[in-house]
């Protein structure tokens, strides 16, 4: 309803001198709120003007739907009637949005509880609503607003909101192409007009965001093909009157092909050209690549930043040969002024402490401006996992031209993970394994874990817990305890290997991407005799009895270059480890070496490999303590084969694992069909080889051909909300009589 503001005084008066003001009609608002406003004030003189001024800035105040002054002697009365205040917003049919997401967005436009009502404001509430679901594509959403009087000059308003079904792409069309097909430059899009995966991508869900993405990459398509004035003349996105189908139509200019016929430097390269020329990757004879000039641009800037120079200025100019299609790229540099690091700030941590980001800084305050190192630090704090963006902004400290301000912002993400796993086979029925990790946890950088495995034959508790800066320059402290006990069956009378134990490690970092670490424990294994024990542990306990101890020291290193640990796309990763039981009755050495490779073929194909060796030995003269074996098979080793049933095996059939072991996995992984280019779900084949081996096998210091696996398959790997799935569908290539299959097998957290 609309809102009618009337303003009266009394009939023209004569000027008089106010002795007193009086405020009738207020409920909420303070008496000093009008005072303060009005531009009168008692003793000085009131006319008819001022009277009109009055009323005009009370109703300016947005708190009055009715303002009235009235004159008794030389007294001014000042009549208001206040505007109703919000006392409650509720929405109905709300199905698309969380209903607290709305209230936000309308505080922003000024309407929530407690303010006063305004039905300009309704107004614009409604329009920030329906603008709300276009952007998710709810082009037919309805909203309809109810006021509610209630006691106490108060309203409820009630949105009631018909969404509709979401408007979807029914066709998209690009016009004026005529080197590269339809087809192809659509295929780059991560819109299109849908299919059977599209209910999980919403790829045909119209968004502008998305749309001006798109031909960002078809601009990108041409760019990095040589066709330098390539543009896109228009875009037409037309909706249907159903408001539920919408077509696009993209109309471009593809240009000429232009090829590289040279790079010249100019400018000021403070006397480095020769050091600046290295890091042109712009080839004369190729095809003009913007990529590449991007790249090249943005190298010399950070080269110029390791010296101080924080504001940079470089600008590829082509000079273009349009008879012969040429161009020649001219990179003009000007370094600007040095500048060093005032003050580093950190925005976005809620919960995360100030002091975990900082550590992670190469860069100093009050030092000079090195793109290097700032870098550096952007990545250390990306690697820890904690944030979903990290960017690094450069300010300029006004009045102080050579200082700069650096703003490191970040997007907090859940740090804590579930892992679960399962595995059937028709031997040892179902098992499950549980995990729960807190990476971060209160903030503090320090990661908690609790791992537990209810398999019949693998039951297993785990706790470890590591803070990452146990000692000020980065050495971390690890302590892990735990409890084993395998069994090759459920049943209680065969035989069991329980473990106990715990350690301490320390990780000592040698260099930005290399860290060896040092450790100790002390491990008791007790040998429960029952059926099937397999000769290897008899022969062994009978030598050193069914109770060993031993206290095992520790040597590993690591080197991690990946671009992301969750969902690797490129980079490289190594560990190795070394574990000498010094002390006690089991005497041995255990050494272990792992490798992985992640090559990006293109924007949608990776290639990925993995390898990994393990070698056990006796020392002191001892046996190599069978319950020290490797074991191989299923997610992670060999897949298809059962979890940790290659190797050697005794007459029941039952695994005994073996000092040695080998596993070898290549895969490619690519966008699942249907899902664009979304990265986080992708379909993978892959091809495992691997062996495990005893030392009563006749073969070489590791397995041979004589004793591999192998197996290949496809999969699924999916970034779900409890962390990276893979599920894997396996058969076995090469297999020996005995083998346990296990064709499908699926785990959340774990990579290959």
């Amino acid at each position: 309803m609309g809102l009618v503001f009337v303003a009266n005084t009394a009939s023209a008066v004569s000027p008089f001198t106010v002795r007193d003001i009086r405020i009738e009609g207020l409920q909420r608002v303070e008496p000093g709120t009008i005072f303060v406003s009005l531009p009168v004030h008692v003793g000085d003189i009131y006319n008819d003007e001022k009277g009109s001024a009055a009323i005009r800035t009370l109703f300016g105040l947005g708190l009055f739907k009715d303002v009235r002054i009235d004159v008794n002697g030389d007294v001014l009365v000042i009549v208001v009637e206040e505007r109703p205040t919000i006392a409650d917003v509720e929405f109905v049919g709300t199905k698309e949005f969380d209903k607290e997401v709305l209230k936000k967005a309308l505080r922003d436009v000024g309407l929530s509880d407690g303010q006063s009502f305004d039905k300009a404001q309704l107004d614009r509430a409604e329009q920030e609503l329906k603008r709300q679901y276009i952007n998710r594509s709810l082009y037919a959403a309805q909203v309809v607003t109810t006021v509610t009087p209630v006691e106490r000059n108060r309203v409820n308003l009630t949105f009631t909101v018909v969404e509709g079904e979401p408007a979807k792409i029914s066709e998209i069309r690009i016009v004026g192409n005529k080197v590269f097909g339809e087809s192809t430059l659509r295929g780059l899009f991560d819109l299109d007009t849908g299919n059977w995966l599209s209910w999980y991508t919403k790829s045909d869900h119209y968004s502008r965001t998305k749309l001006n993405a798109d031909i960002e990459t078809l601009r990108s398509y041409y760019l990095t093909r040589g066709y330098l004035e390539f543009k896109v003349d228009s875009t037409q996105v037309s909706i249907l009157p159903n408001k539920t189908d919408i077509g696009i139509t993209i109309n471009v200019t593809e240009g000429e092909r232009f090829v590289v016929s040279g790079v010249k430097l100019e400018g000021n390269f403070l006397g480095k050209e020769d050091e600046f020329k290295t890091l042109v990757t712009i080839r004369p004879g190729q095809a003009y690549n913007a990529d590449e000039v991007a790249k090249t641009t943005k190298a010399f800037v950070d080269y110029f930043g390791n010296f101080g120079f924080a504001f940079a200025h470089v600008q590829a100019r082509p000079d273009i040969d349009r008879v012969n299609n040429r161009v020649t790229l001219v990179l003009q540099a000007d370094p600007s002024r040095r500048a060093y690091v005032r003050k580093i700030n950190v925005v976005g941590n809620s919960h995360t402490r100030d002091v975990v980001v900082r550590r992670e800084f190469r860069q100093l305050e009050a030092s000079w401006y090195d793109g290097e190192k700032i870098k550096l630090s952007r990545d250390r704090v990306d690697r820890l996992g904690y944030f979903k963006e990290v960017a690094v902004e450069t300010l300029e400290v006004p009045g102080s031209p050579d200082q700069v301000d650096l703003t490191l912002n970040v997007t907090e993400k859940p740090t804590g993970s579930l892992s679960l796993g399962a595995g059937f086979s028709s031997a040892d029925g179902l098992g499950l394994s549980f995990g729960f990790s807190e990476d971060n946890a209160f903030g503090s950088g320090n990661s908690l874990g609790v791992q537990v495995n209810t398999s019949k034959i693998n039951r297993v508790i785990v706790f470890n817990t590591t803070d990452p800066y146990f000692t000020a320059d980065g050495v971390s402290r690890t302590i892990d305890l735990y409890h084993r006990i395998s069994s090759p069956y459920q049943d209680t009378s065969y035989y069991q290997l329980v473990t106990t134990g715990g350690g301490l490690r320390f990780g000592v970092p040698f260099t930005e991407t290399d860290t060896v670490y040092f450790g100790a424990g002390v491990e008791n294994t007790k040998i429960v005799p029952g059926t099937l024990l397999p000769i290897s542990f008899l022969d062994y306990a009978n030598q050193y009895g069914y109770d060993s101890t031993s206290v095992p020291l520790t040597v590993g290193w690591g080197r991690d270059r990946r671009d992301s640990a969750l969902a690797p796309n490129s980079g490289r990763y190594q560990r190795a480890n070394v574990e000498w039981s010094v002390a006690g009755d089991a005497r041995y050495l255990r050494s272990t070496y792992q490798y992985q490779e992640f090559i990006p073929l293109n924007k949608q194909f990776t290639v990925a490999f993995n390898g990994e060796v393990g070698w056990g030995v006796a020392v002191g003269g001892r046996s190599y303590p069978a319950f020290k074996n490797f074991y191989g098979g299923g997610l992670g080793s060999v897949r298809g084969f059962e979890q940790g049933s290659l190797g050697p095996q005794d007459a029941s059939g039952t695994s005994l694992g073996g000092n040695r072991k080998l596993n070898l996995n290549a895969e490619i992984l690519s966008p699942f069909p249907g899902a664009g280019n979304d990265r986080t779900l992708r379909m993978y084949a892959f091809t495992d080889v691997g062996a495990v081996a005893g030392p009563d096998n006749a073969i070489a210091a590791y397995p041979n051909a004589n004793s591999l696996r192998a197996s290949v398959g496809v999969g699924i790997s999916w970034i779900s909300p409890v962390g990276p799935l893979r599920l894997a569908i396996a058969k076995p290539i090469k297999k020996f009589e005995g083998d346990k299959i296990q064709a499908l097998q699926f785990q959340i957290g774990t990579n290959f």
